[in-house]
């Protein structure tokens, strides 16, 4: 796909890996439109952005009518959509599913399935109309194999990749192309936020998320005869 002059929606556009790939696409002559629930922060990430048209919609991507206004604010605004990159996600600090709270389960499986469904149901007839259109799902590690103590995110992360599945089986042969990112650990505060904690040295041998972020321009970059329909990132 030539990004030139497309135009993309990113979830979780504030910060961490969202941040990174609207930055990237942004220099690769993309208009985009930033979604994440902090509209102080997506004004941050605006300000960095230059050449192109951003525009921003604060948005809790796990409220169905919220996401219903922001799809119908940036249809209306952008009048075609050519990518729809779902990046927000949240971490559940590792422990077994027994301690792990109601509201916490909730809110995992909201935000990092059930969200990413509410949006991709909504602009799959907008990419259709598209010559060339793409959905990218970033799901996780914790995606294609189980890990200790991740049982509600794993869960969530499953429902990313077999959701990524069977959509693009349901596109293929439109002009819609699906794939799914299955990454390692990549250096985001999402981890802290929850209070998570890792033996020493191993959180800053995790993934650069400019270093992700680049790998799924490099994705969306490819020549149309070719497609990535998924790709695993692991850190050295």
């Amino acid at each position: 796909m030539i990004l030139k002059d497309k135009t993309a929606i990113i979830t979780g556009a504030s910060d961490g890996l969202g941040k990174q790939v609207a930055l990237k696409l942004g220099e690769s002559g993309v208009n985009l439109a930033l979604m994440a629930r902090r509209k102080e922060k997506l004004e941050e990430v605006k300000k960095q952005i230059k050449g192109v048209r951003v525009a921003i919609y604060p948005c809790d991507i796990k409220e169905s009518i919220q996401v219903k206004e922001a799809v119908k604010k940036i249809i209306a605004d952008f009048k075609t959509i050519d990518i729809l990159l779902n990046i927000a996600g949240i971490w559940q600090k590792r422990m077994p599913v027994e301690g792990i709270d109601e509201q916490v389960i909730g809110d995992v499986i909201s935000i990092n399935l059930t969200g990413l469904i509410y949006i991709t149901r909504l602009i799959i007839p907008v990419l259709k109309k598209q010559p060339e259109s793409a959905i990218i799902n970033v799901s996780s590690k914790s995606g294609v194999m189980a890990q200790v103590g991740q049982s509600v995110y794993t869960a969530s992360k499953y429902g990313v990749r077999g959701f990524t599945d069977v959509i693009r089986e349901d596109l293929r042969g439109t002009s819609v192309k699906v794939a799914g990112v299955y990454q390692s650990g990549v250096k985001t505060e999402m981890f802290s936020k929850t209070g998570e904690k890792f033996d020493e040295g191993v959180f800053e041998q995790f993934t650069d998320p400019k270093d992700l972020a680049s790998a799924i321009v490099f994705m969306l970059s490819q020549p149309p005869h070719i497609w990535l329909e998924e790709i695993r990132v692991n850190y050295k």
